[in-house]
C-alpha cells in the first residue's frame, strides 16, 4: 500500500485549516486516513503547526511520501533533518549522541531566527502604533488651536458688541 503524508482541508470558505494525516494514496483528499499526526493553520501570523514529531519521523522512515506542502512543513519542523542524521548514524559517519547534538544545534538556531522575526514584527507594530498616536495627537492639537482661536474671535466680537452697546446706553439716559 502506497502511503502519503498529506493535508486534509477543514474549516469554512476562505478560512481553512489542515490536519496532517497519513492516508492511502488512493483515498480521497478529505476521506479515510490511517493516522492524524498534526495540524497546520495558515490563518495565524506566523502559521501555526502542531506535529507529533516521533510519529512523523516513523512514517517518513517506513516510506510514506509527503506531498510538497507537507514536505516543507516537515523540513521546517526538523523531521527530514533528523531522518538525514539517522542515515548518517546507520552509515557509521557519527554516533547517535553526535546526531542529537547536531539536531539540537540546528533546532536552537532555527528557534533563534523565529524569535528574532517575531521581535522584529512586534517592534514594527509598536513603532506603527506610536507613529499613529503622534499623528493623532498632532491633529488633536491643531483642532484644539482652531477651536481656541474661534472662541477668542467670538469673545472679542462679543466684547466689541458690548462696548458699542454700553456708550449707546449711556447716551440714551443722558438725553432724557
Amino acid at each position: 500500500m502506497a502511503t502519503k503524508i498529506r493535508l486534509q482541508r477543514h474549516g469554512r470558505k476562505n478560512y481553512a485549516f489542515y490536519p496532517i494525516v497519513i492516508a492511502d494514496s488512493r483515498a480521497p483528499r478529505d476521506g479515510r486516513f490511517i493516522e492524524r499526526i498534526g495540524s497546520y493553520n495558515p490563518n495565524t501570523n506566523p502559521a501555526t503547526v502542531t506535529l507529533d514529531f516521533e510519529r512523523a519521523l516513523y512514517w517518513v522512515n517506513v516510506g510514506a511520501q509527503p506531498t510538497d506542502t507537507v514536505r516543507s512543513i516537515l523540513s521546517n519542523e526538523g523531521v527530514l533533518m533528523m531522518k538525514h542524521l539517522q542515515g548518517g548514524v546507520k552509515k557509521g559517519a557519527f554516533d547517535e549522541a553526535e546526531a542529537q547534538r547536531r539536531f539540537e544545534a540546528w533546532k536552537a538556531n532555527k528557534q533563534a531566527k523565529v524569535d528574532k522575526l517575531k521581535a522584529t514584527m512586534a517592534d514594527k507594530k509598536e513603532l506603527d502604533a506610536k507613529s499613529r498616536l503622534e499623528a493623532e495627537q498632532a491633529r488633536n492639537q491643531a483642532k484644539a488651536e482652531a477651536v481656541a482661536k474661534k472662541k477668542a474671535e467670538l469673545a472679542a466680537a462679543k466684547a466689541e458688541a458690548e462696548a458699542a452697546a454700553a456708550p449707546a446706553e449711556e447716551e440714551a439716559p443722558a438725553a432724557e
